[in-house]
């Protein structure tokens, strides 16, 4: 006897939308069981993650701390599912947010001291235009020369860390900072240049109102744009996207640069605000989880929004498990790792299903 799958005729539709909700059970209950096996109590662990950044004892806090996190995973992750509904794999997002950052944070380090209100409007397009300019790299090849862009883009990533290192020890080390690596503090020696936060307290910076805007943006783009139109029937039916006359090179290049872009521009709203400067370890895995939200939130708009603001809520709360349980960080990361092989499970079994067949033998 050996099992194998068949696809369903018709997946049901309650089963399909249920398989996020399922994902997150399974994840508390699977990493109940690891917290449980790293000599933790489970139920406690589960309640720090998801109940106490919201309403324990340091809510007051990490309620804003909660729209700083979702901020850039949003952002990225509107721009991923736009490839990704298209069947295009941008997987070099976390290059793109760094670039993004180092180009961003260049051009206004460049006007240290000066005093303008253009001065971040400027550093926002420059941020934008690295993200963009780091993702045609895959893009161009894709096109021109017929490369995997999973491959060239993954790569990419290696190569913005580099550079991300040698711009902190090199070119961007801030002159007054004694030799030690790392820019200048953008967020406070630089107010001109800085991403505060809007309104105090309550983490809402323009990186978050970006990200709300791409929400909106990607929302109608996909419902009444015929882009949209274009980039889903690309995904659901290739042969069919070629005779109704959608140019695949296109696809491919609006695609990844919108990816690169909203990657780029996490990265310049990441670096002068929380993050404050350009450093070695800058890179926070940011582009990497908004795969994660992506699928999570099931390509969807809005369900990226939700799902931008849970996986942020499993980021401060892994910090408050790590601190108060004494949590290894590396437990907590792959905790956030079993939401997406628990995703990609329910989907499985959503849209096949299991048979039970005879080994077939040959004389």
């Amino acid at each position: 006897m050996k099992l194998k799958l068949e696809r369903r005729a018709a997946p049901s539709a309650l089963v399909s939308g249920a398989t996020p909700v399922l994902a997150v059970i399974a994840t508390m209950i699977a990493g109940g069981v690891m917290f449980w096996a790293l000599g933790a109590n489970p139920a406690e662990a589960i309640r720090i993650i998801f109940w106490d950044p919201l309403f324990g004892d340091f809510a007051s806090y990490t309620r804003g701390q909660l729209l700083i996190k979702a901020g850039p995973l949003i952002l990225i992750a509107i721009g991923l599912s736009l490839g990704f509904k298209a069947g295009i794999w941008n997987i070099g997002a976390e290059g793109q947010y760094i670039i993004g950052a180092v180009v961003g944070a260049g051009v206004g380090l460049a006007f240290y001291p000066t005093e303008s209100r253009l001065i971040f409007p400027l550093m926002v397009l420059a941020g934008a235009f690295g993200g963009w300019a780091w993702a045609m790299i895959p893009a161009l090849l894709k096109t021109r020369l017929g490369t995997n862009e999973i491959l060239v883009s993954l790569m990419l990533v290696y190569v913005a860390q580099n550079i991300l290192a040698s711009m902190s020890t090199g070119l961007l080390r801030n002159p007054d900072g004694m030799g030690f690596p790392g820019s200048r503090n953008i967020a406070r020696d630089f107010p001109a240049a800085a991403n505060p936060e809007l309104i105090a307290g309550t983490g809402i910076h323009w990186g978050v109102v970006a990200a709300l805007i791409a929400v909106i943006f990607a929302y109608v783009l996909m419902t009444r744009h015929r882009m949209g139109f274009q980039i889903r029937l690309a995904g659901e039916a290739p042969k069919a996207a070629r005779f109704g006359g959608v140019r695949p090179r296109r696809l491919i290049l609006f695609t990844l640069g919108m990816g690169g872009a909203l990657a780029g521009l996490a990265g310049l709203f990441e670096v002068a605000g929380p993050a404050g400067q350009i450093s070695i370890d800058f890179n926070s895995g940011y582009g990497f989880t908004a795969i994660i939200v992506a699928f999570l939130g099931r390509l969807h708009p809005l369900g990226i929004l939700l799902a931008g603001l849970l996986m942020a809520l499993t980021y401060i709360g892994g910090e408050l498990a790590q601190t108060m349980i004494g949590m290894p960080a590396a437990a907590i990361q792959l905790f956030q790792g079993m939401l997406l092989f628990f995703l990609l499970a329910m989907d499985v079994f959503a849209n096949y299903r299991i048979r039970l067949g005879r080994t077939e033998v040959k004389a």
